[in-house]
């Protein structure tokens, strides 16, 4: 009876909670001593502790929760307060939910989002999920990643150049979702090298009230990867989202480190190879900052590029994003000096830029500007090229 009474609390508490998934609040929110974790929580979830004398928990390794898994099924994963050290890799084509558990107070949260530019310190969640792999020569990006969800270990790698690893006739996770969990490679508190959080290739993965921590390279949706990140925050300096893949991000916080390359390092692909994608970075109702963890000597006022072309056919778009005066008045900057010409292939635009950053004035000639009626073709739905089914719509913000 008391878990019921629990459960009908919460979910009516929050069923119009801002910031927080109506659908799972009730299973994330810490329970008192002597309740089970599991009250709330869908059927079958796996409970994962730290505590090895916590007898709700099924593992203590989150790793060992998700190759415990089948293949198809629909999972979900219930991780407990605590910093777990090691790698995730998905390769199953299941759905699979991964929850970080919530504190109480979250109940008093309502309204107020995770990603807020204005906090300092930007917040945190209880579970953080973290290694300090970095990219040494002769290694692949992905093999420092934290987070890899790919159909196979060939499906994760991510090559060098313009046009990457071989293509591979795979598809992986449908349908990933991760909410409120930390993700961090803690390599260096500077850019020692490629140190990524996240490698999703070929699957489909959303991101709700998380943070990713890194310095170079930090966030890559791969190719044949579709990603939708909100209300998050993302750490880093170099090229800390490229990718080869479509992600869209939407009200995150982009915190700079420091400045090196672009913000954004994208590739695209022709028509021919793949008929009517929209493969491309897209951040819209965002902000970019000096991160509050940014080395105090650290000089980023006026340095940060908006973004550089991986390849010559690389999309980028932000949409009623506000930019601080980290943000480089002419907006873009060429890949390297091997490349030293942004072609007119590359699509780079903003919409309703806002901030002392904001100010398009200074932008280099290639970029779009958009109208009103130009930026209604830039929408979700738009890009994924239909309804994403796999973004949980109940999770308002």
């Amino acid at each position: 009876m008391l878990c019921s009474l629990v459960f009908f609390v919460l979910a009516n508490l929050l069923g119009s909670c801002l910031c927080l998934s109506p659908n799972f609040v009730a299973c994330q929110v810490q329970k008192p001593k002597g309740m089970s974790p599991l009250v709330g929580c869908p059927p079958e979830t796996i409970f994962v502790s730290q505590d090895v004398n916590d007898k709700h928990a099924r593992f203590h390794s989150v790793q060992d929760a998700v190759l415990s898994l089948p293949e198809l099924s629909s999972a979900t994963i219930l991780i407990a307060e605590g910093e777990y050290n090691e790698t995730i890799n998905v390769t199953r084509k299941g759905p699979l939910t991964m929850l970080g558990q919530l504190p109480t107070s979250a109940l008093d949260s309502i309204n107020r989002p995770f990603a807020n530019r204005s906090d300092v310190p930007l917040k945190q969640n209880l579970v953080k999920i973290w290694n300090n792999q970095f990219v040494h020569t002769g290694m692949d990006d992905a093999t420092s990643a934290v987070l890899l969800v790919a159909p196979s270990f060939n499906a994760s790698l991510i090559g060098a150049g313009p046009t990457g690893a071989p293509l591979q006739p795979l598809f992986g996770n449908t349908d990933f979702k991760a909410y409120n969990i930390d993700f961090e490679n803690r390599a260096a508190n500077f850019s020692i090298s490629q140190a990524l959080v996240t490698d999703i290739s070929y699957a489909n993965a959303s991101f709700y009230g998380c943070s990713f921590a890194s310095f170079q390279d930090t966030w890559y949706t791969g190719r044949n990867g579709s990603t939708y990140v909100v209300d998050s925050i993302i750490y880093g300096q170099t090229d800390y989202l490229f990718g080869f893949g479509t992600a869209w991000f939407q009200n995150v916080v982009l915190a700079n480190r420091a400045c090196g390359g672009g913000i954004v390092a994208w590739k695209g692909t022709n028509l021919t190879d793949a008929p009517g994608n929209r493969y491309g970075a897209y951040i819209a109702d965002s902000s970019i900052i000096r991160s509050p963890d940014a080395n105090a000597t650290t000089v980023t006022a006026g340095k940060c590029f908006l973004g550089r072309p991986w390849n010559d056919l690389a999309t980028t778009v932000y949409l009623r994003t506000f930019m601080d005066s980290t943000v480089q008045p002419v907006g873009w900057t060429p890949f390297d000096s091997a490349r030293p010409v942004i072609m007119n292939t590359t699509f780079y635009a903003e919409y309703d830029s806002t901030g002392p950053g904001g100010n398009t004035s200074m932008r280099i000639p290639l970029e779009h500007i958009l109208t009103k009626e130009q930026a209604k073709d830039f929408t979700i739905d738009k890009v994924f090229l239909e309804p994403p089914k796999w973004i949980d719509q109940t999770y308002l913000f």
